[in-house]
């Protein structure tokens, strides 16, 4: 995760949430995808759907917005949970960073016992079932051997983990209790930017706290917070101890579930809040339910963005797209006859605008699901038919060579042997040049190029040696250029500027 970004993990965090306003009804439905097809079949919790509203006038709110916020209350938990973890006497947590670890090893713990402590954490949630289903954040109840559940009447259950998705940083909770206060479900993919919003939680501990700004933008990925990102950002004041607290809008329905911040190394609020879309929440809790899991759609294949450097080096007049860097075996993708090297433009007629957009919108859609697909290749577009498989536990849509970019000026290579294959945890017959060292002060240093990285390939063409790899580059002159490198096994492109 980015330095810049704080998640919310500690303190309790009060959810407002109105109840059932008139014109909501208890409706079980399905999900849809992006383009407007059930995928994940019928609610498994009963919940609230508000229906469409009429239009509110902020005159109407003359004297405030306790009509909104008051009612939210009573649907508000406090979750405390705590977890048995064990660390050696004295030590400290600088000698549990890997940084530190690195360099002098565990020459520091040795001779010491560990002992048993027992760690706090804070939160809260949503009821959203009369029946006791809360929503809360992963991070709120991750490793928990216990979670405790407060009502806003003081009555405490022991509450059980349904389960638990850490890809999107959603739980889900039950306690044993009936005709307990609910509130609407509001649809997230509504909302506009401008549109008026309230986050309400308990920050820093210190009691109940709402707090009102806008939604400054939706469907924010790339963060780096989550696996699957499609954050609402507001403007509206969230700081820690708001984990799991609620956004909802002008009519009191639940829109999000607030999640992290923006906090320029603060700790606390400086105006860019993000919360996770109800929407996108409510299908992970019914997967949850139905599964014990999140099922998701499956490709098999590693990409990274179109930037304007790679368009011009693959022959689009534009960016946008995702690129292929590498193929999984046996995976829909490599059936497909899909290549390192294409670029999904459409998925289901669809424009693809970058890597993001494309794996949330591929893990949204079931195992089984036929997609088409239209890639541009070797200078045209050609449509690709395919079924997704399911998600392995371990895949990820990685992106190994985005970040390695810039001047070539300073870096060393050698041909890449067997012996140094094998260390670098390379498959057999793998061939080019590796990169041995960058000068610190040099471009492709500032761009991310680092030593043990694999050139297989430069402007398409195949190198196994640094005579060849030495010929290509001089070919190119001072034009751009395209690399296919290697990392830990997979492969990606990379532009590299004179």
């Amino acid at each position: 995760m980015s330095n810049e970004v704080l998640r919310i993990r500690r303190w309790a965090a009060v959810v407002a949430i109105i109840a059932a306003l008139a014109g909501g009804a208890l409706l079980s439905i399905g999900f849809k995808d992006w383009s407007g097809r059930t995928v994940f079949g019928s609610s498994g919790v009963p919940v609230t759907i508000a229906r469409d509203p009429a239009p509110i006038r902020l005159g109407d709110f003359a004297n405030g917005f306790s009509a909104v916020v008051k009612p939210a209350l009573p649907a508000v938990v406090n979750i405390h949970s705590s977890k048995v973890v064990k660390q050696k006497e004295g030590q400290t947590p600088f000698f549990n960073d890997p940084f530190f670890r690195q360099f002098f090893g565990d020459q520091f713990g040795q001779g010491q016992q560990p002992r048993a402590e027992r760690e706090q954490s804070l939160g809260s949630g949503v009821i959203i079932s009369s029946d006791g289903t809360i929503l809360t954040n992963n991070h709120v109840i991750e490793g928990a051997s216990d979670i405790k559940v407060q009502l806003s009447d003081k009555r405490e259950f022991t509450a059980k983990l349904i389960g638990a998705d850490a890809k999107t940083d959603v739980a889900v909770l039950k306690i044993e209790a009936k005709g307990l206060p609910t509130l609407p479900l509001g649809d997230s993919s509504k909302l506009q930017v401008g549109d008026v919003v309230f986050a309400i939680g308990d920050p820093f501990g210190i009691g109940e706290t709402a707090t009102m700004g806008i939604v400054s933008a939706t469907g924010r990925g790339g963060l780096g917070i989550e696996s699957y990102e499609d954050f609402i950002q507001t403007d509206a004041a969230i700081n820690p101890g708001n984990s799991g607290g609620a956004m909802i809008d002008l009519h009191g329905y639940l829109v999000g579930i607030n999640t992290a911040i923006l906090s320029h190394g603060s700790g606390g609020n400086q105006g860019i809040g993000f919360a996770i879309p109800i929407d996108m929440a409510h299908q992970v809790m019914d997967q949850i339910v139905s599964h014990g899991k999140v099922v998701r759609g499956y490709l098999g294949v590693h990409i990274q963005d179109v930037t304007p450097d790679i368009a011009r080096a693959f022959g689009l007049n534009q960016a946008g797209g995702v690129l292929i860097g590498d193929v999984s075996p046996d995976t829909p993708a490599s059936r497909a006859g899909l290549k390192k090297g294409d670029v999904i433009l459409e998925l289901n007629g669809q424009p693809v605008s970058d890597r993001n957009q494309l794996s949330l919108h591929i893990s949204q859609l079931s195992p089984g699901t036929k997609v088409e697909l239209k890639i541009w290749r070797d200078g045209k577009t050609q449509d690709v038919s395919l079924t997704l498989g399911e998600l392995p536990e371990k895949a990820e849509n990685t992106n190994p060579g985005e970040s390695q970019s810039g001047a070539l000026e300073g870096v060393d290579v050698q041909t890449l042997t067997p012996e140094t294959a094998r260390q670098l945890d390379l498959p057999a017959g793998t061939r080019g040049v590796v990169v041995t060292s960058v000068d610190p002060a040099s471009p492709a240093a500032a761009a991310g190029l680092s030593n043990g990285v694999v050139i297989q390939e430069v402007n398409h063409k195949p190198i196994s040696n640094v005579q060849e790899f030495r010929q290509a580059i001089t070919s190119a002159g001072k034009q751009p250029v395209l690399l296919l490198v290697n990392q830990g096994g997979v492969t990606g492109y990379v532009v590299v500027a004179p």
